[in-house]
C-alpha cells in the first residue's frame, strides 16, 4: 500500500500519461461521506457531501495505477475507495474522465475547497490568457498542435434544461443540446395584449428585470447577450437560425432591443434546414405582427446586403440585414479575407449609426440596440464572426491580442462558442492575415500605397502559403452549426 506522501512524490513520473493517451482528466475528491455510484439512490435524510479537488497530477497517479492494475483490484491509498468513468477526448463536445474518490479515512487535507466542479469551469474561463504580440500570433497561428491542446482546455459550459429551468423551452430550439445560458439569455417581454401593457421600448432587459417590471409573463428565445471589447455590456446578441414557429420571435427581439444590424452566417439549407428564410426576398411581407419591406440590396461574391424597413404600426425602423454566404458545409472558407472585410464593414456601418441617426425611416432613431448575429445553432460560426471583431479592434488598439481570453468571454456568455478546433484555428489565421495588414501598413515606405489597399487584400496575397496548406485540410464534420 502507498501511503499520500509516496503517491505525492511520484505524481511527475506520470504528469504526461494523460496528455500522451490523448484524453481529459476531471476528478473530485469527497471527504466527508463514502463514495455513491451514480446510479444509487441516495437516503433522503443523507447530508450533502463536501466536495474538494486533488492536485491534477496526484490524480494522474491514481489513474496510472488503475490502468495497471485494474480498478476492481487496487487501492493505492490505504483505505481509499475508487470508481471512476470515462469517455474519449475525440467525442465532438468534448469529453470528462472523472475519478471520485473517498479519502475521509487518510487525514489528507483538501487543497482547494469548491461546492461544484463547475465553479472550477467558471474559475478557468474567468482567468484564461495568453496575449500575443504581433510576431507571437504569426507563429502561433502555425502551430497547430498547441491550438488543439489551447482550444480543448477551455471549458464548453454548455447549458443543461434543469439549469435553464424554462419549461416548454425546447419547442422552441433548433438543437435540444445548444441552449441559452441563464444569466445573460434574452427575455421577450410580454406582448401588449397578452399583459394589458404598453409597448415595451428598446434596450432590453434580462430575466430578473423583465420580471420586475410586470409586463406579463416573459417570453422564451434561445439567445444570448454578449460582451463585446473590453467587456462592453450587450455589443452583440447570438441566437440561433429561426424555425418556422420563430421568426416572429427574432423580429421582436430586433424591435425590443432597437437592433439595426443583423449578421446571418449560415446558408438556408446544407444537408438539411439550417435556418428559415425570415424576411421577404423582394417587395414586402409579413413576419409575426411586423410589416418588412426591402428597401435596397447589394450583393457581391460573399456577402448580400439588404436594408429591411421594419414596421409595426406608424413606426418604421431601418434594419441593415449582412448575409455572408462563403462559409460552405463541412468547410471553413477557403480565404480568410472575405470575413476580415465582413468584420471591418459591420464595425464601420455600426459607428455610422451611433454617430448619425439620421437615416431613412419615418420615426425617431432608438438607441442602436446589440448586433445580432447568427448562424444555425448560434455557437459555431457566430462565435467566429464575434470573437474576429472583438480580437481585431484588440490588435488595432494596443498591438497584441489574446485569442483565448477572448473565447473564454464568449462562452462565459453563451456556451460552445467556437464549436470546433478547426473554427478555432481558422480564427487564428484570420487575427494573423489581420495583424500582418496592420504591421504592413505601418511601414513608412509604403504608407501611401498601403492606406489605399483593401481589408480584404493581404499584402503578400490572397492567403500566407505557410497557412494554406493547413486551412485547406481543416474539414468540419457534418454536425457543424
Amino acid at each position: 500500500m502507498h501511503r499520500p506522501d509516496a503517491v505525492l512524490q511520484r505524481y511527475k513520473k506520470f504528469s504526461r500519461y494523460l496528455a500522451d493517451e490523448g484524453r481529459d482528466l476531471r476528478w473530485k475528491c469527497q471527504t466527508s461521506r463514502p463514495v455513491r455510484s451514480a446510479r444509487a439512490a441516495a437516503p433522503a435524510n443523507s447530508p450533502r457531501p463536501t466536495h474538494s479537488f486533488l492536485p491534477p497530477a496526484f490524480c494522474r497517479v491514481l489513474w496510472a495505477e488503475v490502468r495497471r492494475n485494474g480498478v476492481s483490484t487496487l487501492c493505492p491509498l490505504e483505505g481509499l475507495h475508487l470508481s471512476y468513468d470515462m469517455v474519449w477526448v475525440e467525442d465532438r463536445r468534448g469529453s470528462n474522465l472523472s475519478l471520485l474518490l473517498d479519502v475521509s479515512c487518510l487525514g489528507v487535507e483538501p487543497v482547494c475547497s469548491v461546492s461544484t466542479p463547475k465553479e472550477v469551469w467558471l474559475q478557468l474561463l474567468h482567468t484564461a490568457s495568453r496575449p500575443l504580440t504581433h510576431a507571437q500570433l504569426q507563429l502561433a497561428a502555425l502551430d497547430t498542435h498547441t491550438l488543439n491542446t489551447e482550444y480543448q482546455k477551455i471549458p464548453p459550459n454548455f447549458v443543461s434544461s434543469e439549469d435553464l429551468n424554462v419549461p416548454g423551452h425546447n419547442v422552441k430550439d433548433r438543437y435540444k443540446t445548444i441552449l441559452p445560458n441563464p444569466d445573460s439569455r434574452v427575455v421577450l417581454r410580454s406582448l401588449p395584449e397578452d399583459a394589458g401593457a404598453e409597448e415595451a421600448g428598446p434596450g432590453g432587459a434580462g430575466p430578473e428585470e423583465a420580471r420586475s417590471e410586470g409586463v406579463g409573463p416573459e417570453r422564451y428565445i434561445n439567445a444570448n447577450y454578449i460582451r463585446g471589447y473590453k467587456g462592453s455590456l450587450r455589443a452583440f446578441i447570438a441566437t440561433q437560425g429561426p424555425m418556422v414557429h420563430t421568426v416572429g420571435d427574432l423580429w421582436d427581439m430586433v424591435w425590443q432591443e432597437g437592433t439595426r444590424v443583423i449578421i446571418m452566417v449560415t446558408r438556408l439549407k446544407e444537408n438539411n434546414e439550417k435556418c428559415e428564410q425570415y424576411w421577404p426576398s423582394k417587395g414586402e411581407g409579413r413576419f409575426g405582427r411586423f410589416l418588412l419591406r426591402v428597401m435596397d440590396r447589394r450583393k457581391d461574391e460573399h456577402v448580400t446586403i439588404t436594408d429591411i424597413e421594419i414596421q409595426l404600426s406608424s413606426e418604421r425602423r431601418l434594419v441593415r440585414h449582412y448575409w455572408f454566404m462563403s462559409w460552405p458545409d463541412h468547410h471553413v472558407p477557403e480565404s480568410t479575407a472575405p470575413l476580415l472585410r465582413l468584420v471591418e464593414e459591420v464595425e464601420t456601418y455600426s459607428k455610422s449609426l451611433a454617430r448619425n441617426s439620421s437615416q431613412p425611416i419615418t420615426s425617431p432613431v432608438p438607441t442602436c440596440g446589440p448586433i445580432i448575429v447568427h448562424c444555425s445553432a448560434g455557437v459555431g460560426r457566430t462565435g467566429c464572426f464575434i470573437a474576429a471583431s472583438i480580437c481585431c479592434q484588440q490588435l488595432r488598439d494596443s498591438g497584441q491580442v489574446d485569442v483565448l481570453e477572448a473565447v473564454s468571454q464568449l462562452r462565459l456568455d453563451r456556451g460552445g462558442m467556437i464549436q470546433t478546433p478547426e473554427q478555432y484555428h481558422f480564427l487564428y489565421a484570420m487575427l494573423a492575415q489581420y495583424s500582418r495588414q496592420l504591421t504592413h501598413c505601418q511601414e513608412p515606405k509604403n504608407l501611401d500605397q498601403d492606406q489605399t489597399r483593401p481589408l480584404d487584400q493581404d499584402p503578400s496575397g490572397p492567403l500566407d502559403p505557410l497557412l494554406a496548406p493547413q486551412l485547406q485540410s481543416l474539414q468540419l464534420d457534418d454536425t457543424d452549426r
